[in-house]
């Protein structure tokens, strides 16, 4: 049995993928949960769990909250893309918005 949903992409891939989406995201501004949320369409649990698995690549994400405010205000930075090249993600970033079905 096969592991690749209706589109033929495997899971794996699609993880990958929308790791990499999320820090092209956050590294062009939108970096909020809400603004990925509103970007993407995905459900706020898995924005915060891809959030949390970028680490799983050896890419550093750091949250910086907003001076004076309070809550947890503020917003997401890549501060080391580790082995991941985000000039390829840029370019290839179409292509991976289209295989991740999003808008």
């Amino acid at each position: 049995m096969s592991k690749e949903g209706a589109a033929g992409v495997s899971k794996t891939r699609t993880s990958f993928y929308r790791r990499l989406y999320l820090a092209h995201l956050i590294a062009t501004g939108t970096d909020t949960v809400v603004a990925i949320m509103a970007a993407t369409g995905m459900p706020r649990r898995t924005a915060q769990d891809t959030l949390s698995a970028l680490a799983e690549l050896d890419l550093l994400c750091e949250f910086e909250q907003t001076p004076g405010a309070r809550h947890q205000q503020g917003h997401y930075r890549i501060s080391d893309w580790g082995p991941i090249n985000p000039a390829w993600v840029a370019a290839h970033i179409d292509q991976i918005r289209q295989t991740l079905g999003y808008p």
